[in-house]
């Protein structure tokens, strides 16, 4: 089970954190990702469609902050991640679109 919360925005729509264990083998970190999306289940839904089965949201116990909420909606995909951080302790790294993380195998022609 992923740790999360979400957060309903005036108009309406949600952002979903989620922290996962990170999908590549060699990395020891796990990320965050951040998903604006009509409602929490679409949400789950869009991660769902890219291949993360099995995530789910139970709770509300790390909701996206202010600076996170704003990332996520400033950027066109409305779906971003970046290495979790640590201990409470804020990354330097910036967000990146999911398809950085999430990468298909070429089609064989």
């Amino acid at each position: 089970m992923a740790a999360g919360g979400f957060c309903k925005l005036p108009n309406g729509t949600v952002v979903v954190a989620l922290n996962l264990p990170s999908p590549a083998a060699d990395a020891p970190a796990g990320v965050r990702v951040l998903i604006h999306a009509q409602n929490r289940a679409r949400a789950l839904t869009r991660l769902r469609n890219l291949g993360l089965r099995a995530v789910y949201l139970r709770g509300n116990t790390a909701p996206p902050t202010p600076d996170e909420i704003t990332a996520v909606l400033h950027h066109p995909d409305g779906l971003i991640w970046r290495t979790a951080p640590a201990g409470g302790l804020l990354p330097l790294e910036l967000w990146h679109p999911i398809r950085a993380l999430i990468k298909r195998p070429a089609a064989s022609a």
